[in-house]
């Protein structure tokens, strides 16, 4: 489609007529959506990699490491929680790389709940995903950033909340923007920042592996004395680590755009998530050799405290390629996540403006748009200790489901291509440590964060059976005028052509 033609397919689109919304029902839609799937193909297995190991690596392991060894209390069980939350997030992506191939199609858990479960599992989770799991994980990202990008301009002390706040939203801002400009700047853009942050882990890794050779060992001798193992204890360091882990699945929610998926998803998943386990166990292992557990605690950027003991006087960068690596996990996270809005809202789950498409752009701005709002909202009350918690509770309820709809799917559909067909044991196995996951902090350590959030996710049966399953007109009549406006604002149109 050239310039001209969608000059004209804007006119066409941004024309007000008697009222009605601007909504085009006309063949050439699904020209943009071919052009837009052309596009959208961009990913190949180098990208793919970049993609899993750009979103897992971003703030998880430079804010975790405290959170992990406060409630497990000594280095050896640490280590031993950080190579355990590898291998789970490892066989998780392996129940994830068989549905992916099974059903290639974007937005994650989503498609393959509808598929297992029906529409009532898939609404609910697009419903938790877009208001909870989804901007929560963006504003804890940024909020990481924003601590790592303040801190070298407070020594001594915490920097201002207020300035990292605004900092975060601000980045918040920048990515949401990066994203709805276009599919390859948001792709160029990840592949430099995780070659950043491969620079960033590369120096702490190698770092600890010359001091160990020094014979910097002494905080690792007696590394299970003091330690303090509980169910409650073991499942909190698991939740914390597991965060410094999420994105493992990220893949899983680009695959209509990703270049040969029966090869290209499970190989940068196999390749990606032990390559940063391996990371993730040898940064601890440095963190250990220059600090006690109890000046780890005490840390108020780990990073940066080792940056300064190891790599004085260059150990400005530290916190600069920190920062690179937080914003590529973000980056990562916030191209993958307007993905599902746009799926679900393509399904009639959400908004129909939120399955729209640039028509200059080819990207779902308003889904992108709208999933930075949310997260700026919850910058502005958020703790990120907090937040990582209430994030891991809801995210594993999903998880847990959907490895059980992969079981499930082996009875029931029997007659789909399966590519890769992993032994039923490991979903099984995952689907366990999902159960335990979410039932261990609500036995051990209730709190009503845990039941507000269990609260929210069952209030989208009201919201499904309202706009979704009766679809009652008076919705429509007010998303109607929404609707055309934001659709001449953002230059948007349907990316398929709507029947009614």
């Amino acid at each position: 489609m050239g310039e001209e033609s969608l000059r004209k397919r804007k006119g066409e689109h941004s024309r007000k007529e008697d009222g009605q919304s601007v909504q085009s029902h006309e063949p050439q839609t699904m020209n943009l959506q071919k052009q837009a799937n052309l596009l959208f193909s961009a990913f190949s297995l180098h990208a793919g990699i970049c993609m899993i190991v750009g979103t897992i690596i971003g703030s998880g392991i430079f804010v975790s490491p405290k959170s992990v060894l406060a409630n497990v209390g000594a280095v050896g069980p640490c280590l031993t929680i950080w190579a355990a939350c590898g291998i789970l997030a490892t066989l998780g992506a392996l129940c994830y790389a068989e549905l992916g191939t099974m059903i290639t199609k974007s937005g994650g858990e989503y498609p393959y709940l509808m598929e297992a479960f029906g529409p009532i599992p898939a609404f609910l989770f697009s419903w938790t995903s877009l208001l909870v799991t989804k901007p929560s994980s963006f504003a804890i990202i940024c909020l990481s950033f924003a601590e790592y990008a303040s801190t070298p301009f407070y020594p001594g002390c915490d920097p201002p909340q207020v300035v990292i706040k605004c900092l975060a939203a601000a980045a918040i801002v920048v990515i949401t923007i990066v994203n709805s400009l276009s599919v390859k700047l948001g792709s160029y853009l990840q592949n430099f920042l995780t070659a950043a942050k491969m620079i960033i882990v590369t120096i702490i890794i190698v770092s600890g592996i010359v001091l160990l050779a020094q014979g910097k060992t002494e905080n690792f001798e007696d590394s299970f004395k003091d330690s303090k193992i509980s169910v409650s204890s073991i499942g909190l360091a698991f939740y914390n680590g597991l965060w410094a882990y999420d994105g493992w699945n990220q893949l899983n929610y680009i695959t209509e755009e990703l270049k040969n998926p029966y090869r290209n998803l499970p190989l940068s998943i196999i390749i990606g998530i032990p390559l940063v386990t391996v990371c993730y166990v040898l940064i601890n292992i440095s963190y250990f050799t220059v600090m006690t557990s109890t000046e780890l605690l005490q840390s108020q950027a780990v990073a940066v405290t080792f940056g300064d003991r190891v790599l004085y006087p260059a150990s400005w960068i530290v916190p600069l390629f920190v920062a690179f690596s937080t914003i590529g996990s973000a980056n990562g996270t916030c191209f993958t996540a307007g993905r599902l809005v746009y799926v679900a809202g393509r399904e009639g789950h959400m908004l129909k403006v939120l399955s729209y498409i640039s028509v200059k752009r080819l990207t779902p701005a308003p889904a992108i748009i709208f999933y930075g709002a949310i997260a700026i909202i919850y910058i502005i009350p958020g703790d990120i200790d907090t937040l990582i918690n209430y994030f891991s509770f809801a995210v594993w309820i999903f998880y847990g489901l959907t490895t059980i709809g992969l079981i499930v799917m082996r009875f029931t559909r029997k007659e789909l291509r399966r590519p890769i067909r992993i032994p039923i044991i490991i979903p099984v196995i995952v689907t366990l440590v999902s159960i335990l996951l979410v039932l261990a902090p609500i036995i051990s350590a209730p709190e009503l964060a845990y039941l507000y959030c269990v609260l929210f996710i069952l209030s989208g049966l009201i919201v499904y059976a309202l706009f979704v399953h009766f679809k009652f007109n008076w919705p429509q009549k007010i998303s109607k005028p929404i609707t055309m406006h934001l659709q001449m604002l953002l230059e948007v149109v349907p990316a398929e052509e709507v029947t009614e």
